[in-house]
């Protein structure tokens, strides 16, 4: 073979292979309907893409969530066990202040058992959905959808559960074990330690919350889905009630 016809039949090799390949790489992408009420650009994205990224979204999110929704809890619960310790070593007429101490580690811990954040179950859903058997494109658009839907409602429950009404909820309780052990006991000085430190620890609680998916969910939902824009919707103030964007 002349040398000269070298490069002619490479560069017509790689047209071929061009020709050939392009069509079934693009086969590859998945078409699926954005949801009701986001950007039509969600909707040119690759389905796999989406779902891809929503899956790595829920399960950083669910690693954090599982650190504060665990730690959380043991330590309250174990301050609370702490104060029923104590009680056999205090005077009689003192034991009140620290079954109250007991009792209001007991209501602490009652939210991570009776409503714990959505995310901890979505993003284990999600992940075996995809990870579970073969998605054909059929069931790619089926599963995204599932996942959009748990995105949102994830990040309006962690939304829901940093609103006003939770802190108000913790002062009206902490000010209520005040007056219980001040009129019921004359107890005030322990009335306001206790009442003091459980709204301390209670906005503490309310506040270290994660709320990484309500940036997340808003991204996704303007077709953005790159890590900078869901950073900085993260960043925005998350004190209204959120109603989802799709």
């Amino acid at each position: 073979m002349s040398r000269a016809l070298r490069p002619v039949i490479a560069a017509c090799l790689c047209l071929v292979g061009t020709g050939i390949l392009g069509p079934m790489a693009s086969a590859r992408a998945t078409t699926c309907a954005a949801p009701p009420r986001a950007d039509a650009r969600l909707g040119a994205i690759d389905g796999r893409e989406r779902l891809l990224w929503i899956d790595r979204q829920l399960g950083q999110e669910a690693s954090r969530a599982r650190l504060w929704g665990y730690g959380w809890p043991i330590g309250i619960g174990a301050a609370g066990v702490a104060s029923l310790a104590v009680v056999p070593f205090v005077a009689r007429g003192d034991r009140v202040d620290w079954y109250t101490s007991a009792v209001s580690a007991a209501v602490g811990v009652l939210p991570f058992v009776v409503a714990p954040l959505e995310l901890i179950g979505d993003a284990p859903r999600v992940h075996d959905a995809l990870t579970g058997t073969p998605l054909d494109d059929a069931r790619v658009c089926a599963v995204l959808a599932d996942a959009e839907r748990r995105l949102v409602a994830s990040a309006s429950d962690e939304r829901l559960q940093i609103g006003w009404w939770t802190h108000a909820g913790n002062v009206a309780f902490n000010a209520g074990v005040l007056f219980f052990l001040g009129f019921g006991y004359h107890h005030w000085t322990s009335g306001l330690i206790n009442g003091l430190s459980g709204l301390a620890v209670g906005e503490a609680l309310i506040l270290t919350q994660p709320t990484g998916l309500i940036g997340v969910a808003d991204a996704y939902a303007r077709g953005d889905l790159s890590g900078e824009a869901a950073r900085a919707d993260a960043g925005r103030s998350v004190a209204l009630s959120y109603g989802g964007r799709f």
